[in-house]
């Protein structure tokens, strides 16, 4: 990447069920703002072999998996998840908005197309 990358607050594709917005498709990060309903069932735990999940709360209240337990957090949380570590998240009761960054990019957001 020689050039800054810039997104305007209205800019962005839209993918997946729940129009995620896409703010960054580049090879060194995949960037997207997450929102999902207050009674979507979460994201059950997993791991990455090839890179790192993370994610900043902006709105309602999550649980996130972490060392085998759940914690809940609200806005200003950020949680980075190296590979190979279980981690997971749900919505606490509201409806939920994240950034999640997947460093480096490995086709997450292709795959929320398809």
């Amino acid at each position: 990447m020689a050039e800054p990358y810039f997104i305007r607050p209205d800019d962005g594709e839209r993918v997946g069920q729940y129009g995620h917005r896409v703010l960054s498709e580049l090879p060194h990060i995949e960037a997207l703002e997450l929102s999902f309903p207050a009674d979507f069932e979460g994201v059950d735990p997993h791991t990455h072999p090839d890179h790192s999940d993370s994610f900043y709360v902006l709105e309602g209240e999550v649980e996130f998996l972490q060392d085998g337990e759940w914690h809940r957090a609200g806005p200003g949380t950020f949680l980075s998840v190296p590979p190979n570590v279980e981690h997971g998240f749900r919505p606490a009761g509201t409806a939920i908005r994240l950034l999640n960054f997947h460093t480096p990019n490995v086709g997450f957001i292709e795959r929320l197309r398809s």
